[in-house]
């Protein structure tokens, strides 16, 4: 025995060098080995950079690149997309989706600018940042970056006149900052805060940190008032606080002097019809062979009108487009496959619906307001709607057909909550009616209670040529149960006025905005807690404004609803949170408060035959998902780009 464990020594000696080197072999970035990417070479060669290790964090995040169709790519080559004005210059945040945390394809957040978060009863949150992790201009991203935020913008009453924002509040509270170290900041509220770490990880995320190093320059604090006022008129701006917020806001992305934390940094000064984006040298992510991420080396922006976009994407003008593309436009674009060197792909959306009805129950009108708030009414209009019929002529059957509510791919879905009232059934539509007093005249249309025709204005921004497509068939079919059916366009400003003053009595957007999410997901847009909400504005500004505006529901299921809500924003237990999120979803789908057509609505995705790494098959949506930012363009990849070491 001894023999035989006196042979092994020597194995054992060469056993820990072997592991590791079949370890960077197999996965060299977790071996510390990482890849210079081609275009920064001569920066490096020159002295004017420095090496890609020491460029990363210490702990970069590590792209796995394991999902279908995807693969560890090579660096090159020049992205382009379209736009449709100056200020979609924001769409590289979206698209980028570099977040304190965010959202993985499962819609779980877990951490990615971040090196982790310790939450502690819901109200403690440690956010610890990776060392060594450093902005777009090579300086360091510390804790002094939320603390910069913290005490010089937020609670800087020139700058943020109103206080902290509403995902920084609990019971109107803010909560205790601290610097712990370097790396690590901790926020504190007395009570639990569900919409803190959504609110970081959204499509238009809420910042709690700031380039402090660059901005500290154009805060008085920092340097002296009378020359940023100086400085301020100089820019044609009124006072420092102007200038400074002209300056200085992340998401808009248009000031190529403030350094960011996306994949692709702003080279081109507004203003501008081309915006170029190169490479962050500073990026924190690379995939296992090392290879620091984006893979891509720069993204161009052109701009061109809105109405062009469909046949520009069709002539092969952008190797990515989506945005400005409707389902409308896949016929042609299906048709430009292969002489564009492009293909086109159809990602299903994630809303709740892809049109929905919005009765305006705060209608100023006192014979529609009792009326919009009858659920019989509302279930009648739901069930006269052929929505198998919208389905087939304007999406060819490819939607999905049901009410305003969550999706399949929701583990929060059930059957009930889609079927409710959404089969087709005029014979219980028109006994809903008759049973309300509703009675039909000689021309088949129904009177109200002070003898005026059931005629119904239905209100819309007109921006979606599809939505008039959609009215226009229900005109027919609500005329079945004695209702006519107006539609009316008008600019969304004036469509949301109307809306807010309560002088429309019904109008069409978009169903829910988030149809994917979890217990842990704010339910808010299920209750009347914004005026933004076209059903109910008045109680969701009554709520938004803790009743300094607006009016309480009177409403008893919207108040429940609201009720519900707010026991959710202080349960600590998933299973509780699971149980109010089904309860409230059960009274929406009964009551009806939006009335739902299709949903999953097909989107084209332009996508060139050369780019790699774009699913197939995959959710287009803002909210949660970012449009493509959730399947992180950084890995996207042109299959004819550069080759490492030349």
């Amino acid at each position: 025995m001894r023999r035989n464990g006196a042979a092994l020594q020597p194995v054992r000696g060469l056993l820990l060098p072997l592991l590791l080197s079949l370890t960077a072999a197999a996965d060299p970035a977790k071996a510390g080995i990482f890849i210079e990417p081609p275009a920064l070479a001569a920066a490096v060669a020159a002295g004017a950079l420095q090496p890609v290790a020491e460029r990363l964090p210490a702990e970069p995040s590590v792209v796995a690149l394991d999902g279908p169709g995807q693969a560890p790519g090579q660096w090159g080559g020049e992205l382009r997309t379209l736009v449709s004005q100056p200020k979609d210059t924001r769409m590289m945040v979206v698209f980028g989706y570099a977040r304190l945390v965010g959202y993985d394809t499962n819609w779980n957040l877990v951490p990615d600018l971040l090196a982790g978060v310790d939450i502690e009863q819901g109200r403690i949150f440690t956010l610890r940042l990776r060392r060594g992790h450093r902005w777009s201009d090579g300086a360091p991203f510390t804790s002094e970056d939320f603390r910069f935020f913290w005490d010089d913008i937020v609670n800087n009453k020139e700058l943020t006149p109103g206080g902290p924002e509403r995902f920084l509040l609990v019971d109107g509270k803010p909560p205790r900052f601290q610097v712990v170290d370097e790396t690590t900041v901790r926020y504190s509220w007395e009570q639990a805060n569900p919409f803190f770490l959504p609110a970081l990880a959204g499509a238009r995320p809420e910042y709690i940190f700031a380039p402090a190093h660059t901005l500290m320059r154009l805060h008085p604090r920092w340097r002296d008032r009378a020359e940023l006022e100086q400085q301020a008129k100089a820019e044609g701006q009124r006072n420092w606080a102007a200038f400074f917020n002209l300056k200085s806001q992340l998401y808009r992305n248009d000031n190529p002097e403030l350094p960011t934390l996306e994949p692709w940094m702003l080279t081109t000064k507004p203003p501008s019809s081309r915006f170029i984006f190169a490479r962050n040298p500073y990026y924190h992510r690379v995939d296992r062979n090392g290879r620091q991420l984006p893979y891509i080396d720069s993204v161009a922006l052109t701009i061109v009108g809105a109405s062009l976009i469909p046949a520009k994407a069709a002539a092969g003008d952008a190797d990515l487009q989506a945005r400005g593309l409707g389902f409308e436009n896949y016929t042609i674009l299906k048709q430009a496959e292969g002489r564009g060197g492009h293909h086109v792909r159809l990602w299903r959306t994630a809303r709740g619906s892809e049109l929905a009805l919005y009765p305006d129950l705060n209608a100023e009108d006192e014979s529609w307001r009792p009326l919009l708030r009858d659920p019989r009414f509302r279930r009648a209009l739901s069930l006269a709607i052929d929505r198998r019929e919208i389905n087939q002529v304007i999406y060819y059957g490819l939607a999905i057909e049901g009410n305003d509510t969550v999706l399949p791919q929701s583990p929060l879905f059930r059957p009930e909550y889609a079927e409710q009232y959404a089969r087709r059934d005029l014979a219980q539509a028109n006994r809903l009616l008759d049973e309300i007093g509703l009675t039909r005249d000689g021309d088949g249309i129904r009177r109200m209670a002070d003898g005026r025709p059931l005629e119904i204005v239905i209100e819309t921004a007109g921006e979606d040529p599809t939505q008039i497509a959609i009215l226009q068939l229900m005109t027919d079919h609500w005329r079945e149960i004695g209702i006519r059916l107006f539609p009316k366009a008008e600019q969304r400003e004036v469509l949301r006025n109307r809306v807010f003053a309560g002088q429309a009595v019904m109008s069409v957007w978009f169903g829910l905005e988030n149809a994917l999410p979890t217990a842990s997901t704010p339910p808010n847009e299920l209750a009347p807690t914004s005026q933004q909400q076209l059903n109910w504005p008045k109680w969701g500004q009554h709520w938004e404004t803790g009743g300094r505006a607006g009016t309480a529901p009177d409403d008893l299921a919207a108040a429940e609803l609201l009720r519900l809500y707010t026991t959710w924003t202080t349960a600590v237990s998933l299973d509780e949170k699971r149980d109010l999120w089904h309860r409230m979803l059960a009274i929406r789908a009964d009551q009806m408060f939006t009335i739902g057509t299709v949903r999953g609505v097909p989107q084209p995705v332009v996508v060139a035959d050369r780019l790699r790494n774009v699913p197939v098959e995959a959710i287009y949506n803002w909210e949660p998902g970012a449009f493509f930012g959730v399947y992180h363009p950084d890995t996207f990849w042109f299959d004819d780009g550069l080759k490492e070491g030349g």
